[in-house]
């Protein structure tokens, strides 16, 4: 279930590196927007990479942050001339706003729009709109809604309206049986690695999905499983369960005093559930009406719905496949969606 170099590390016994890395080392800048009245902001932790050419505008998942882009700006940008601005959504990452728990589409999609125009002004270079689980349901909306009229191309990776409404009813129990906290950050990293396949992009996106707490009262930490977007829980075959389960025990032993620092997550997704059904239902044949060129990206052609399927049998997009990825393809693969990337940005750049 692992990528060959990673098997080879685990069978050599070599130590991994689970330490955190810095954003500095994928993205040019780091910086918070802002948008709304002077008397009542919201303020919007962007990064950013790149000088010229088309804008890809990345979207992370539920419960993920801009930082699960690092490693695919750094692989898109050697291949591209481009430029990239991956943002934390409303209520994730270090983004603050004044309601952090309105997670509905049009006000998500609305946050992309003000971000862009908080930028790049009314006369925005061509957008490339790129999102990932959740965040390729706001994509969508988006581009749906012509919220900025210079979007000229449209990727969804890994986000069906089939596949996920099916998957809504047991999305409470998946968020109930993941760890509440970890001790420290290099151990959220090790679990996470776990769970995606590359460690590297582990290293420098777990910081975006938790923060240090006190721990108020002795706390056993809970057992650790697989950390990922709300839209997947049901797709445990991603997972090397001996490996996590490896994770558990070693979990189970370990406890936390009072007065000493804990990780949690920045987000508790199950307070966004009333929104779950709003952010998917509908996006296929959303997706397959925006008049744009229109690229979907799959861990597996399962994932297709019906709408979806003769969409594309009738060519109304392309699409690809990539195998041996989990759900978070970019973070998984990010020099494999690179290459398409690479293809299809110069397509939707000269449209």
């Amino acid at each position: 279930m692992w990528e060959e170099s990673f098997d080879t590390e685990h069978e050599v016994g070599r130590k991994l590196d689970y330490s955190p890395v810095s954003w500095r080392e994928y993205f040019d800048q780091m910086e918070d927007v802002s948008v709304g009245l002077a008397d009542s902001r919201d303020v919007f932790r962007v990064y950013k990479a790149g000088n010229e050419g088309p804008l890809l505008v990345l979207l992370h998942g539920g419960g993920h942050s801009a930082l699960s882009w690092a490693v695919f700006t750094t692989a898109i940008a050697s291949r591209v001339n481009c430029r990239v601005l991956a943002m934390d959504l409303r209520g994730h990452g270090a983004t603050f706003v004044r309601q952090s728990d309105d997670f509905s589409t049009q006000t998500m999609s609305s946050d992309v729009a003000n971000v862009i125009r908080a930028c790049y002004g009314e006369t925005a270079p061509p957008i490339v709109l790129i999102g990932h689980g959740v965040g390729g349901a706001i994509a969508v909306h988006t581009a749906s809604n012509t919220l900025l009229p210079s979007t000229v191309g449209l990727v969804a990776i890994d986000v069906v309206e089939g596949s996920a409404m099916d998957a809504l009813h047991s999305i409470q129990n998946f968020l109930k049986g993941r760890p509440k906290s970890f001790k420290s950050m290099d151990h959220a990293i090790d679990v996470k690695s776990g769970q995606i396949r590359n460690l590297e992009s582990a290293r420098v996106s777990m910081v975006g999905q938790i923060k240090r707490c006190e721990v108020e009262e002795v706390d056993t930490l809970e057992q650790a499983s697989p950390v990922t977007d709300v839209v997947v829980e049901r797709n445990e075959e991603f997972y090397d369960q001996s490996y996590v389960n490896n994770k558990e025990n070693a979990a189970s032993e370990e406890s936390l005093s009072e007065g000493q620092s804990v990780y949690k997550w920045r987000i508790d997704l199950s307070k966004s559930e009333k929104y779950w059904d709003g952010w998917f239902r509908g996006t296929s044949n959303l997706f397959l009406a925006c008049n744009l060129p229109k690229l979907l990206l799959l861990a597996s052609i399962d994932r297709l719905d019906r709408d979806l399927t003769i969409g594309q049998m009738q060519g109304k997009f392309m699409m690809q496949v990539l195998p041996s990825c989990g759900h978070a393809v970019q973070e998984d693969k990010p020099d494999k969606m690179e290459l398409t990337a690479d293809q299809d940005t110069s397509s939707f750049s000269s449209s």
